[in-house]
């Protein structure tokens, strides 16, 4: 067995009324399996630093050390600490508790209303139109450690929601900040964010114009440090951004499923299934694979017959369980004709992805659990579904497959609101793999965000009421050229 240092999945338990709980927890620090971080928090990881652990677990620190507590004001618009820690909630009273890496202020004000949103299990956040008002209170700090974003901040949050999604979404914003308000005593602010939303409408018209009892269960499964802080760093870099919505245009059943044959088509040729397209066209449209290549032309049906499905690729996971069926029930249905390919079993032994070792197999499932605690964290449909993607292929959990499924769950993200899915062209596919090397090489996060938005904009255009209206498109955009014969264009 290859060495490796687990860290486990729990790493952070709390005090608890009931005894039995109590005491295991006295009983893993007796044995230098614990230590106690604050009054009632504690963590079994003993290899990283405790700053570190406690930034990362934030959310359930307060989620359970304050239930129904309100992600509010700057942090219910950044959904993450500030660099320096500072994190902002209401609560039944006020409070200011400084943990290693992390200062929760605790601001006296009203539980959840309306329409505030569960952020994690007994967290909440205050839905948009509270968040700008308690971001128009004054502040007597400045900088990380003020409660509230500063106008030109609030500006720009408010100039990003009406470039995005439309000068409705600003006047949504405004009357149910109207509703608000006397609810929760900030009429004056009302009038100021009254003032800010008008300036930013101004500004725009003005350019249109222009686990078991026993103590492994207990401790729950190991996962990859590494990787965790990996995904923790990509999931600051896109907690709290508004990202493009580009809508659903392939609405009849038919014109879905021409785009989910090219999407299939493309993401099986970046993973070195390549086949003719005349070819792969015969293959889908009579479910019928050619002999000389019957498995290879059963990845690229099954992964067609999931994408095609809308019941089936709008499916998006609940809890961290969820995933794990649902990746291994998807990569299942891929692989079904392929046995060597261990069909919907994670691996069982290591292998190297170019100069770098991957996850090791032993701390696969703990790694994926833990990494989806920052996928239910994002609010925004594009962030989850290329947080997704990186995740599994990050963590590569199968023997083989993982691109094609990392792709399959990012687009299930985006059909599920109802929004368009992405493909990656040929073209593209060099781009594609460099940008997300680029994480795991150099943590640029930033041009791998760049890059799929590029994309993303790009599969918004591709439209037709048949295959061949829709494959002349790509063949204009240079979809199909090898990354060294040109450009993606569109």
């Amino acid at each position: 067995m290859e060495n490796y240092n687990p860290v486990v999945l729990s790493e952070i338990l709390f005090g608890s009324a009931q005894s039995s709980e109590s005491k295991r927890i006295q009983q893993l620090i007796r044995k230098g399996l614990a230590y106690k971080i604050a009054p009632r928090v504690y963590t079994t990881n003993l290899v990283d630093n405790t700053e570190a652990i406690v930034k990362r677990n934030w959310f359930r620190i307060l989620s359970n050390l304050y239930p129904d507590a309100v992600l509010s004001h700057r942090s219910a618009l950044e959904c993450k600490p500030t660099a320096s820690g500072h994190i902002f909630a209401t609560y039944s009273y006020t409070k200011i508790i400084e943990l290693p890496g992390l200062t929760i202020h605790l601001l006296k004000g009203r539980g959840p209303i309306l329409d505030d949103m569960p952020f994690f299990e007994q967290l909440y956040r205050s839905q948009d139109a509270r968040a700008f008002l308690e971001n128009c209170m004054p502040s007597r700090k400045d900088e990380e450690a003020a409660k509230t974003l500063r106008p030109a901040e609030i500006i720009q949050k408010l100039a990003e929601i009406s470039q995005i999604h439309s000068d409705s979404a600003l006047i949504r914003i405004k009357e149910q900040a109207k509703v608000l308000a006397p609810m929760l005593g900030l009429e004056k602010e009302l009038g100021i964010l009254s003032d800010l939303i008008y300036s930013v409408q101004a500004q725009s018209n003005k350019i249109e114009t222009n686990s078991s009892n026993s103590l492994t269960g207990y401790l729950g499964k190991p996962f990859h440090l590494p990787t965790i802080k990996l995904l923790e760093e990509l999931y600051g870099h896109l907690a709290g951004n508004i990202y493009p919505r580009h809508p659903e245009k392939n609405l009849s059943t038919a014109t879905f499923q021409h785009f989910a044959f090219f999407e299939s088509y493309f993401s099986q040729f970046i993973e070195g299934n390549e086949f003719e397209l005349s070819e792969a066209r015969h293959i889908v449209e009579t479910a019928s694979p050619i002999t000389s290549r019957i498995e290879d032309a059963e990845d690229l049906l099954h992964t067609y017959q999931i994408t095609s499905n809308k019941k089936e690729i709008n499916t998006c996971p609940i809890t961290a369980q969820d995933f794990i069926q649902l990746l291994q029930a998807r990569h299942a249905f891929i692989f079904a004709g392929r046995k060597n390919k261990n069909p919907g079993n994670f691996k069982e032994r290591n292998n190297l992805s170019g100069n770098s070792e991957l996850v090791p197999w032993q701390l696969i499932e703990g790694t994926l659990i833990k990494g989806f605690d920052w996928y239910t964290l994002l609010q925004d449909p594009f962030a989850k579904a290329i947080y997704v993607l990186f995740l599994i292929t990050e963590v590569s959990p199968f023997a083989d497959g993982n691109g094609v499924l990392g792709r399959m769950m990012m687009n299930a993200e985006l059909s599920s609101k109802n929004l368009t899915k992405i493909i990656i062209p040929t073209v593209y596919s060099t781009m594609y793999e460099l940008t997300i090397n680029k994480i795991s090489l150099h943590k640029d996060f930033a041009t791998f965000i760049e890059s799929m938005l590029t994309v993303y904009a790009f599969s918004a255009t591709v439209l037709g009421d048949t295959k061949n209206e829709m494959e002349r498109y790509l063949r204009s955009a240079h979809a199909f050229y090898l990354p060294s014969q040109g450009k993606l264009r569109y």
